[in-house]
């Protein structure tokens, strides 16, 4: 088999993968913040493992490595709220609202990274406007919370996104996921006596089937997925490799239909914003290759 034929499998199913989380999600009974403490405290020991230890970051200087655990402390709110959105709602309201990442980022990059804006990410953000309208106007009420989870976990997968762009080179990938998942352990270490002071009952510890679950959650949907998502990439375009992740809520909402019966709580409304809203996320690296191309034959 051909290097990129087997890079295109592994990054799609690294996607499934991904795409599965919000699946576990929903069936992990936990809290979404003591949900997540879990996960990231078994994926921090799982990528121990491969970086032999921790020896690799002896190398890093203090302050490259405090800058990675702010990003840290970003990657925990976003899986909080992403864990929270489905809690209020469910996996496919979640997932639909997670496809604006790529339009959030597109807003922001040109501000933090002072780049120049451009009218085709405008367009598309504006796009998705109507989706989101004819989502909102097809849930109960009780799921606006959801939503409003939803799309703040989406900004804040943009701004990790931003920063990691920043950041990439500075170090190698494992170290980097490492200490950014490590701190977000200690941050939400932090966050959960605040949490059990205000909701006593809550469960802590996962209950029977929960445990097989955050393993799968920790080892498989995380550990194992970016191992093959960063491993594809050596051998994939960046437009190949951003229209197959374009593809996680797709699988994750047709998972979430199969697994979930979620279409019993949906009706067609949500469907015809959530394709909308699927059309711009698949036209965005089209329009990014037919524009820029230009641009870089000039050079």
């Amino acid at each position: 088999m051909k290097k990129t034929h087997r890079a295109y499998l592994e990054l799609h199913f690294a996607v499934f993968l991904f795409g599965f989380t919000a699946i576990l999600g929903d069936l992990i009974s936990l809290a979404a913040t003591t949900l997540v403490w879990w996960r990231v405290l078994l994926t921090s020991i799982s990528l121990l493992f491969l970086i032999r230890g921790g020896r690799q970051l002896g190398a890093l200087p203090r302050s490259l490595i405090l800058q990675y655990m702010g990003i840290g402390v970003l990657v925990g709110l976003h899986w909080i709220t992403f864990f929270g959105a489905i809690k209020y709602s469910n996996a496919s309201v979640c997932l639909v609202c997670m496809a604006t990442t790529s339009f959030f980022t597109a807003l922001l990059e040109p501000l933090l990274l002072r780049q120049p804006t451009r009218a085709y990410e405008i367009l598309l953000g504006l796009l998705i406007i109507p989706g989101m309208a004819l989502i909102v106007r097809s849930l109960d009420w009780s799921m606006l919370t959801g939503v409003g989870l939803g799309l703040l976990s989406s900004l804040l997968a943009a701004l990790c996104a931003i920063h990691n762009k920043k950041m990439v080179d500075r170090a190698d990938p494992l170290s980097i996921t490492f200490l950014e998942l490590s701190s977000a352990w200690l941050f939400i270490s932090f966050l959960l006596p605040l949490l059990y002071y205000q909701n006593p009952d809550l469960p802590f510890w996962p209950r029977d089937w929960d445990w097989g679950y955050l393993l799968i959650l920790a080892l498989l949907c995380t550990t194992l997925a970016y191992v093959l998502a960063l491993r594809s990439l050596q051998h994939l375009s960046a437009f190949a490799a951003n229209l197959t992740v374009n593809l996680e809520p797709v699988y994750g909402i047709v998972l979430a239909i199969f697994l979930l019966q979620d279409n019993k709580e949906l009706n067609p409304n949500f469907y015809g914003g959530g394709l909308i809203i699927l059309i711009a996320v698949f036209s965005y690296p089209l329009l990014k290759s037919r524009f820029e191309k230009p641009a870089v034959e000039q050079q």
